[in-house]
């Protein structure tokens, strides 16, 4: 079972203050270090000092790190052109000797974009999923040959294809809760299918989903890898919980109802639940960036004992 860290630095973090916590991650023995692509920050925060770049930051945390995955939860669509990302995706993965994964899903927060002169176009998922269509086209072009793409939003004509992820196959994330359109664009380009912030029972249901678009597009359902991501706070004791859920603004029940909170056996038997909804891999949302014994709690005293 992989558990991940997820951020949200677009609340309020320096890239320093993201490298200590990513360095944090590699030594506790985390699989991966994850953040979002947002420009603005969301709820009742100062989101002081202002946003950072995913793939610059990641580009940064390739050259100082040496064995977590790196990767998005999820790149917006909106925010690159699919050629541009392509090219941005590879370098990084080639920068971390081929530890990259790319979430990418469609962007919904319009006001980021009106703040910083993006536009959001009203077809937000038809251009997902030329998107992805041209990213894994672009990477999985032969080296010496072209790749042309003549779509509604996006054309491309002879494209080199270059460079090239390290990797011989990226991987490839998709999410969300879309009951038809979002199951069938997993099952065609994704390698990994995540479900965010929502119940083991949705989670379960929106797996099915997905494991039955795969078979209908002729792959096995268990190609792809399953996973939730949901906020996390946990606490060697009741009152350790109720301190950390304090400092990210929570109640400690809506924690526990809605997320990976509580003591460690608390967690343990909630990411059972999910395990037997089929996730095999977890993202826990850190908050509190600054809380690095956090990371220490899960790691020591979570991890051990999922085997």
């Amino acid at each position: 079972m992989d558990l991940r860290i997820f951020t949200e630095p677009q609340q309020g973090a320096t890239y320093d203050t993201l490298l200590a916590v990513a360095k944090a991650t590699e030594d506790l023995g985390f699989d991966a270090f994850f953040r979002s692509d947002h420009y603005l920050k969301m709820g009742d925060v100062s989101g002081l000092p202002g946003p950072t770049d995913a793939w610059l930051t990641l580009a940064g945390l390739a050259r100082e790190t040496s064995r977590i995955r790196l990767g998005t939860l999820m790149t917006a669509a909106t925010f690159r052109l699919p050629g541009v990302l392509a090219i941005q995706v590879a370098q990084v993965d080639a920068m971390s000797g081929g530890r990259v994964e790319l979430g990418l899903g469609a962007g919904w927060f319009a006001a980021e974009h009106t703040a910083y002169g993006i536009p959001f176009p009203a077809e937000k998922f038809p251009r997902l999923e030329e998107q992805l269509a041209i990213v894994t086209g672009l990477f999985g072009t032969p080296e010496g040959e072209t790749f042309s793409y003549d779509g509604t939003y996006y054309q491309l004509a002879e494209s080199p294809a270059l460079p090239k992820p390290a990797q011989a196959k990226l991987p490839i994330l998709v999410g969300g809760m879309g009951k038809r359109r979002t199951p069938a664009l997993a099952a065609r380009y994704a390698d990994e299918f995540n479900v965010p912030f929502a119940s083991a029972e949705d989670s379960a249901a929106q797996f099915e989903r997905v494991r039955r678009a795969a078979e209908e597009a002729g792959r096995k359902p268990d190609d792809l890898v399953y996973s939730n991501a949901l906020v996390a706070c946990v606490g060697k004791d009741d009152v350790e919980v109720a301190r950390r859920a304090a400092a990210i603004g929570r109640e400690v029940d809506e924690l526990k109802r809605n997320g990976l909170a509580g003591t460690p056996a608390e967690v343990v038997d909630k990411i059972g639940r999910y395990a037997e909804a089929g996730a095999s891999r977890f993202y826990f949302q850190i908050l509190d960036l600054s809380d690095l014994d956090h990371l220490d709690v899960i790691a020591s005293q979570v991890a051990p004992q999922l085997g």
